[in-house]
């Protein structure tokens, strides 16, 4: 039988498969911290998984990815041992907002199952998502993505009630609404908004006024609840996806 090796136990380099070493000082103090408190089976399933999403995206994540996902893990593993599951309500928005990393969470949740016989919500998957995610170079924090994923969640629910829809993210027009409300938010954060032609604009008022009149309280909600204001030129828009949803759904 093969022998299990421990922590501090003395491995032959040509056993060694894998090896990383953490460049940011503060970053390698962490990852010490966690390997102190946390089952070192935890390390190993996370560091598959991050092999697997490295792969799958063909590039490097950043190094802080070793910490964040194995704590989240060892988190994750241990409630759910406890019978403890906790909803993710920006489950819909994260699908459809990062979808190769939810493919990704979703591969990372048989992946557990497989190895410690837990079974993870598809819950877990978005959370896992929301970690792949942010750890590309480059990109926003995971709180900036889960602000971003809440004010479109709540964007939607604005439409949602006033169309008496109970939109699901198996709808392909929820799909577009989402893809095209990130590119709203996306274009307001860089200042790059859209143009409408006047008269254009002045048709969807009177043609639209339903749908505009709902641009406008998605509108009213960004202002109040997050401090963003939009110009009537991305309420245009804004109005011809909600006419399009009203028009799929025969409202």
């Amino acid at each position: 039988m093969p022998s299990t090796k421990k922590r501090n136990d003395v491995v032959p380099a040509n056993k060694i498969e894998k090896m990383f070493v953490m460049q940011d000082e503060s970053e390698s103090e962490h990852f010490q911290e966690l390997l102190k408190r946390i089952n070192e089976e935890y390390f190993a399933v996370s560091e598959e998984i991050i092999s697997y999403a490295e792969a799958a995206l063909s590039f490097k994540l950043s190094e802080h990815i070793h910490i964040s996902l194995t704590d989240h893990l060892a988190f994750s593993i241990e409630r759910l041992k406890e019978g403890i599951i906790l909803q993710n309500r920006l489950l819909n928005e994260i699908k459809v907002l990062y979808e190769p990393e939810f493919k990704i969470g979703m591969w990372a949740i048989n992946h557990v199952k497989e190895r410690f016989g837990i079974d993870m919500p598809i819950d877990e998957a978005a959370y896992i998502a929301l970690h792949i995610h942010t750890a590309k170079i480059g990109s926003r924090d995971i709180h900036q993505s889960v602000r971003q994923a809440s004010i479109i969640a709540s964007m939607v629910e604005v439409i949602s009630s006033e169309l008496s829809l109970s939109l699901s993210g198996q709808d392909i027009a929820y799909e577009r609404l989402i893809t095209h409300l990130r590119f709203v938010l996306n274009r307001v954060e860089k200042k790059e908004l859209h143009t409408m032609d006047k008269e254009m604009l002045d048709m969807i008022k009177k043609k639209f006024e339903f749908s505009f009149n709902t641009a406008m309280k998605v509108s009213e909600l960004l202002e109040r609840d997050y401090k963003m204001t939009l110009p009537e030129a991305e309420l245009g828009y804004i109005a011809l996806h909600v006419e399009r949803l009203r028009s799929f759904w025969g409202k």
